[in-house]
């Protein structure tokens, strides 16, 4: 577990004979955004919680390891490594954002001439100098969020978990958010984010799991979750009508579409799938002017993991890991 900055194995969690994590088994490589996805009510924040040392999982569940800490044993040492932002922001409002940030050093017990200095830097990092002197209750929504996550970055914590970000946000302070993510990314802070936006995880995440009924129905990159869905497809298009048609008795099993004198063919989209179609075609002479890979989309897996009668098809279940 020496590259995991977070390792949890048979995660449990009930209130009274509601089951809300059933099982769950999380591996976030450090360095890396690992976003968990979700319907409300799945779990989600039942797991930032337990994996910030907020509430306790279940006697009996399994290992729960955070920045090499034993949950178990040494909650304490897990607590120095992490930092937490919930979807509703920790900023006082009734005190000046370089305020809260004294307050926060405070907390960690800096110095006070470490506190200034480490609030002055965070402060100039997220843009928010002009404001620092104003109360926060006049900040924008972007602009609390902003300040919220440079609160949590006073104690330097390696694990950053970022429990619905950007709900709420406008798609400009959306994007702002976006690129603060990729900064810590940078820095080599591991970020576990939970969001409601699919194309958020599918921007950001190098990993994405998805939680239902309190277990991971799927996990993988955002690619290779989209492949576990059918309807993907490729395309192939000909300006040369005599052209087409030989593609067309070489493709025999493509739909065609003669009035756009193209070829539709069921793919995963893997890059040995476009060679085979390649091949056939290059075999018998023909090349094709466009083609195009068609893929479903995160939107696509969320709802034919999660919807009524979610589950993925018998023939792609190899893939989930």
């Amino acid at each position: 577990m020496s590259n995991l900055a977070i390792a949890a194995n048979g995660l449990r969690k009930s209130y009274g004979d509601k089951v809300v994590l059933d099982g769950v088994d999380l591996n976030v490589p450090e360095g890396t955004v690992f976003s968990l996805l979700g319907p409300n009510g799945a779990g989600k924040t039942t797991a930032v919680k337990i994996l910030s040392t907020l509430v306790s999982a279940d006697p009996g569940s399994g290992s729960i390891h955070v920045g090499g800490h034993d949950l178990s044993t040494d909650p304490q040492a897990a607590r120095a490594a992490i930092g937490v932002t919930g979807q509703f922001s920790a900023v006082d409002g009734l005190i000046t954002g370089e305020e809260n940030m004294l307050l926060m050093a405070d907390l960690h017990h800096l110095s006070k001439r470490e506190g200034r200095r480490t609030a002055a830097e965070l402060l100039e990092r997220f843009d928010l100098v002009e404001a620092a002197k104003k109360p926060a209750s006049t900040y924008s929504g972007g602009m609390k969020r902003r300040l919220d996550i440079a609160m949590t970055l006073v104690g330097n914590p390696r694990i950053i978990f970022l429990d619905e970000p950007t709900t709420g946000l406008d798609p400009r302070a959306r994007h702002n958010m976006w690129q603060i993510i990729r900064e810590l990314i940078t820095d080599g802070v591991t970020v576990f984010l939970t969001t409601q936006y699919l194309d958020e995880a599918d921007e950001l995440a190098d990993r994405i799991a998805v939680l239902n009924n309190g277990t991971i129905v799927a996990q993988g990159t955002a690619e290779e979750l989209k492949r576990l869905i059918p309807g993907g497809h490729v395309r192939l298009r000909f300006t040369d009508p005599a052209a087409y048609q030989n593609a067309a008795a070489v493709l025999s099993d493509a739909a065609p579409d003669d009035e756009a004198l193209a070829l539709q063919l069921p793919s995963d989209g893997s890059q040995r799938e476009l060679r085979s179609v390649l091949d056939r075609l290059d075999s018998a002479g023909i090349e094709a002017d466009e083609l195009s890979v068609h893929t479903p989309d995160l939107d696509d897996v969320f709802f034919t993991l999660t919807g009524a009668g979610a589950g993925i098809p018998a023939q792609s279940k190899e893939n989930v890991r």
